[in-house]
């Protein structure tokens, strides 16, 4: 019934936007992108077997033909193309986006791959992507090949709500904005599968008819401004294997809320996602509630941004020495300043500093104490066109 009730209104949001047009006029095609280059020196308590210093990238290139028809449609489609760093000498491509859309006065449609509606208009606070000082720069992927990095609360990198960024392919619809207030729904019959991949199969693990709904609200009231957003996400679980061997999951069931406050040059703001047990194995014993919540603020100066931000986390871990699972809490404390060169250019400095607390002991882990704090200093270049 859910699947049929938003595969129909799809379709009535497809008609509604497209309306008829007597004419096509040609498409004009859109490219810009972004690059970011990072080097990093990490120090680290639970170091055994790894360097301190090392450098990621990454290269997006997103291609959009548009255009508009005669009775105002505006029809096209977007990919983008990303390039970035691998382990020894593997080279990575793929596509994180790649779909069609439609805008009129009835909203906007949007169908093929593409993340969530959170992790697309999500708020988490004034210190997104490209501001040092920030939760989403990618930091703690400088704990690679650690035990750490495998104990992190799944929440520490998943600031929103749970199946939100993964890119299976969806139908998108978002309505016309009023009074600031935009709203969205989207469904996917399947996580994981995008492009052209289709598994009809049900017992291959992860979500299927995940229905994500919610909406922003932006305004100026006196000189402040205000953003807000909140997220609700459902969906079904599906069993990995079949019989009385078939690991049995938590359904999907998760929301996000985010706010951001600013006056002149001062931002505040923070975001809450909580989780519960979605996707947990129902048969653990121990089920930490999956949660984070993040607190930023930011003060910009001529080409400067000042920024600090906290963020905690917290999941169930898994020993990668015994698979013994056990709560996990991670703190994370950054601050960073980042200075534009150029328009589109723009370089950074980082300071973070990982608490990581767990309830597993050392028998548990391999003789191994479980917790760690780590100090990563990192420099950010980055390139927008």
């Amino acid at each position: 019934m859910k699947r049929s009730l938003v595969t129909g209104c799809a379709a009535i949001a497809i008609i509604a936007c497209s309306g008829v047009a007597s004419a096509q006029t040609k498409f004009e095609v859109k490219i810009g992108g972004d690059a970011f280059f990072q080097g990093a020196y990490v120090e680290q308590d639970r170091d055994e077997g790894t360097r301190t210093t090392e450098f990621a990238n990454r290269f997006r290139v997103t291609v959009t033909p548009v255009a508009t028809a005669d009775n105002g449609l505006e029809y096209g489609g977007r990919v983008r193309m990303r390039a970035a760093n691998g382990a020894g000498n593997v080279r990575t491509m793929d596509a994180d986006r790649a779909f069609i859309f439609v805008n009129s006065g009835f909203g906007t449609l949007q169908a093929g791959t593409i993340n969530g509606l959170s992790d697309e208009f999500g708020i988490i606070g004034p210190n997104v992507e490209g501001i040092a000082g920030g939760p989403d720069n990618n930091t703690v992927e400088f704990l690679g090949g650690s035990q750490t990095y495998s104990l992190l609360p799944t929440t520490t990198n998943n600031f929103r709500a749970f199946a939100s960024g993964d890119v299976g392919t969806k139908v998108i619809y978002l309505t016309p904005t009023f009074a600031g207030i935009q709203g969205g729904v989207s469904y996917t019959p399947r996580t994981g599968d995008s492009h052209t991949s289709i598994n009809r199969r049900q017992d291959n693990g992860g979500f299927q008819d995940v229905v994500e709904v919610g909406g922003t609200y932006t305004n100026e009231f006196g000189g402040f401004t205000i953003g807000a957003s909140a997220f609700y996400q459902f969906g079904d679980a599906v069993d990995d294997g079949t019989g009385a061997g078939a690991t049995r999951f938590e359904e999907l069931n998760s929301y996000h809320v985010g706010l951001n406050v600013g006056f002149g040059d001062f931002k505040v703001g923070g975001s809450y996602a909580y989780s519960g047990e979605s996707g947990y194995d129902k048969s653990l014993t121990v089920k930490e509630k999956q949660d984070i919540w993040i607190v930023g603020a930011q003060y910009a100066t001529g080409p400067f941004i000042l920024a600090a931000n906290y963020s905690q986390s917290k999941s169930n871990g898994t020993s990668p020495n015994t698979g013994f699972v056990a709560p996990v809490k991670a703190e994370l404390y950054q601050a960073g300043v980042t200075y534009t060169i150029a328009p589109g250019l723009t370089t950074g400095l980082e300071y973070s500093y990982l608490d990581l607390d767990s309830e597993m002991t050392t028998l548990d882990n391999g003789g191994i104490s479980p917790d760690d704090r780590a100090h990563i200093f990192m420099i950010d270049t980055r390139l927008a066109f």
